[in-house]
């Protein structure tokens, strides 16, 4: 009997559909040794810039006590030298590699996608929706004009497929378009959502960039109308991310058109357990649902 949660997505072959969200962790060798340990189908890197980035200075994280995080590291990596290490530690344990990359203009994405590749990655995930980035996040994937042409320009000199990271605007559904015409291979969908909380006693913003990306449970919702907009009018390849915590979450994304998950905030909160958690209870759902494989209910919720 076949591995019933067996997908691909942007034409890498996973033994389940959950990988981990970039961001948590992921630019250091031993982080990648850590990742794994998750028992994620694919490690995904935290966004590497062409310069190594400090970040913000604290506070940069703030524990919701709904199930969700604000963050606003400032895309902290030490730039293209710590490629090469990361993607060595992570490509030893057999697993496809996704590098995120960052930049504030084409041709910084382009420098870095292009050291991602030489260092062995399995693909590039561009990160065009970064809310707290200025300049380099949702600049540019807001606008299906730029994200078309930084698309085309990135994805005509990698030969790994090109998956690109949006977030949540008006314009999504046609950015998203936009990406898949000029050569992008998949989406990730969503991106944090830009928030920000205030001490009512110091009378402050607690972030010390003032605002911040909202994460976990809370966007959890958004998520699943961004993918099920996108897939209605693409039937793209889509990564599904924001506020999965349990094996319901990732089905209703799956249902809604996702071919994988990426889980972030839940590993804060419900340990590095919570992957083998969700991909038991996707099994366990498929012999309920009397499905054989996840690929028989990917964008099921469009099926009439």
């Amino acid at each position: 009997m076949g591995n019933a949660l067996e997908t691909a997505v942007a034409g890498l072959a996973l033994r389940h559909p959950v990988m981990n969200a970039s961001g948590i962790l992921g630019y250091l060798p031993e982080h990648a040794d850590t990742m794994a340990s998750w028992r994620v189908s694919a490690i995904v890197s935290k966004t590497f810039t062409r310069e190594p980035r400090e970040g913000y200075d604290p506070p940069i994280v703030v524990k919701l006590g709904y199930g969700g995080l604000l963050n606003a590291v400032g895309l902290s990596n030490p730039g293209i030298a710590g490629l090469g290490p990361f993607v060595r530690s992570a490509k030893k344990y057999g697993i496809p590699v996704i590098v995120s990359v960052g930049g504030g203009s084409a041709v910084e994405l382009i420098d870095v996608a292009a050291a991602a590749e030489e260092a062995g990655s399995s693909a590039v995930e561009l990160n065009m929706s970064c809310p707290h980035f200025e300049g380099g996040g949702l600049e540019l994937g807001r606008d299906p004009t730029i994200v078309s042409s930084v698309v085309r320009e990135v994805s005509s000199v990698l030969r790994i497929p090109v998956i690109v990271k949006l977030g949540v605007s008006d314009k999504l559904v046609d950015s998203a378009a936009r990406a898949l015409e000029a050569g992008a291979r998949a989406l990730t969908l969503i991106n944090t959502v830009r928030g920000m909380a205030i001490d009512v006693y110091s009378l402050r913003p607690v972030l010390s960039r003032v605002y911040g990306g909202l994460s976990g449970r809370p966007v959890h919702p958004v998520a699943v109308w961004a993918v099920y907009s996108v897939y209605r009018e693409t039937s793209a390849d889509i990564i599904g991310v924001g506020g999965v915590f349990t094996w319901r979450d990732a089905a209703e994304l799956i249902v809604a058109g996702s071919r994988a998950i990426q889980v972030g905030t839940a590993l804060v909160y419900r340990g590095p357990g919570v992957v083998a958690r969700i991909v038991e209870g996707l099994r366990s759902w498929l012999r309920q649902i009397g499905r054989a494989s996840l690929r028989d209910v990917v964008g099921a919720a469009h099926k009439r």
